[in-house]
């Protein structure tokens, strides 16, 4: 096993330790120094941060009344894409059932946000029209659609969390 000490002392009086070790399931990290020590499975760390980070994205860009304009942001938008297609990466190779709901809503979510992107795109570039309020309706009807898919994986993110504590 081998081990990577990443910092030392951490806060002012206490000396602690976050070390990554390679495991048979990927890398965990132990914080020792505390009144007891916690690992974690450094790959699920980062997998639900991203996860959490794709869902409150979208939920920044689907707020505010449907059919003003300048409330919704197109970078934002484009954020929300490039997290959930960076959630869709992760869980690329994982063959359990959670993985596969998981990839399936990460799917969903991605191809509304893509569909959406294409609307704003198609409306603003192609056909060279300003953006008016029918078109930012539906545009933000399927990030809403997407919100519902992360809100979904979000919530499978957190039975699997449940299920393994048990």
């Amino acid at each position: 096993m081998a081990q990577v000490s990443l910092f030392y002392q951490v806060g002012c009086h206490k000396s602690c330790r976050l070390r990554a070790f390679r495991s048979a399931k990927g890398y965990d990290v132990h914080l020792s120094g505390f009144p007891g020590e916690i690992i974690l499975n450094l790959e699920k760390v980062i997998f639900g941060f991203f996860v959490i980070l794709a869902c409150t994205l979208n939920t920044g860009f689907f707020l505010g009344d449907i059919d003003v304009i300048h409330i919704h942001n197109s970078t934002e938008l484009f954020g929300a894409l490039v997290i959930n297609i960076v959630v869709v990466i992760l869980k690329i190779g994982d063959r359990t059932q959670i993985g596969a709901l998981q990839m399936a809503t990460s799917l969903a979510a991605t191809l509304q946000l893509i569909l959406s992107s294409l609307v704003w795109l198609w409306h603003t570039q192609i056909s060279g029209q300003p953006m008016d309020a029918a078109t930012m309706s539906s545009i933000v009807s399927l990030s809403g659609g997407a919100l519902v898919a992360n809100v979904i994986s979000v919530v499978l993110l957190i039975g699997e969390t449940l299920r393994h504590t048990r």
